[in-house]
């Protein structure tokens, strides 16, 4: 049987998800746990890289065994009991043996959040990048529409990328601010190496008034890392969810 898992996680005291010698990972406890259960050793597969710190909502992973007897309507419950409180499996689904959970992905959606406030809020250090000089949120809003599309993002991907190519489609990117909170949110088809931190980045510069929103086009185009913005701390990123081909 093969099985897609759902995943949240705190990913502030792990080394990212992909297991790596010598770090915890998130994928090492998922895998240590799934084992423990069911008495043999399983290996999982996940639909995306998240770096060290980054969080998750919608994680997606596959594993397969043939023996499982336990409901896959019941998983969930049974593996949690073996995870530390950090990490959950919120869903599990039986695939079809072909069924890859990268090839099937259809879009992810990211969302990355912003204190924009005089002081950090210690409820919040986890999971925000704290700011303090006021953001114009409006021009940030206005910036959002000139990354939609398919392009070439090489200027939003940090050194060190082992991707074939560096084209993407952004599907859709909105700022929207609550309180001190503001909230950046984009679903494409993928992202590149620290790309979704780079864009944050980017769009918090519009913020500043040191790019304008018309600087945007001009940055995807020359693809210059050094051009767009910097790349923001990664507790403010959250993997919220990817959607599969299949469902």
């Amino acid at each position: 049987m093969r099985v897609l898992l759902t995943v949240a996680y705190d990913g502030s005291g792990y080394y990212g998800w992909q297991r790596q010698k010598g770090f915890v990972t998130v994928q090492q406890r998922l895998e240590e746990a799934l084992s423990a259960l069911l008495k043999r050793e399983i290996t999982v597969r996940g639909s995306s890289r998240t770096d060290t710190g980054v969080h998750a909502l919608g994680q997606r992973a596959v594993f397969t065994d043939e023996h499982m007897t336990i409901p896959v309507e019941k998983l969930p419950y049974a593996v949690n009991s073996f995870l530390p409180q950090d990490i959950t499996v919120t869903g599990a689904v039986a695939v079809s043996d072909g069924f890859h959970p990268q090839y099937s992905v259809a879009d992810k959606t990211y969302e990355y959040k912003i204190l924009n406030a005089d002081f950090r809020n210690p409820l919040l250090n986890r999971y925000t990048e704290h700011i303090r000089p006021r953001l114009d949120i409006d021009a940030m809003k206005r910036a959002c529409p000139y990354f939609i599309g398919e392009h070439d993002f090489k200027a939003f991907c940090a050194s060190g990328a082992s991707s074939k190519t560096t084209v993407r489609t952004v599907y859709s990117l909105e700022t929207e601010k609550n309180g001190d909170i503001i909230t950046i949110r984009i679903n494409g088809n993928g992202f590149l190496y620290n790309m979704v931190r780079i864009v944050a980045g980017t769009l918090v510069y519009v913020g500043l008034g040191k790019l304008s929103c018309e600087d945007i086009g001009d940055i995807i185009l020359s693809r210059d890392r050094t051009r767009a913005g910097k790349t923001l701390s990664p507790n403010g990123l959250t993997l919220i969810g990817i959607r599969m081909k299949e469902f």
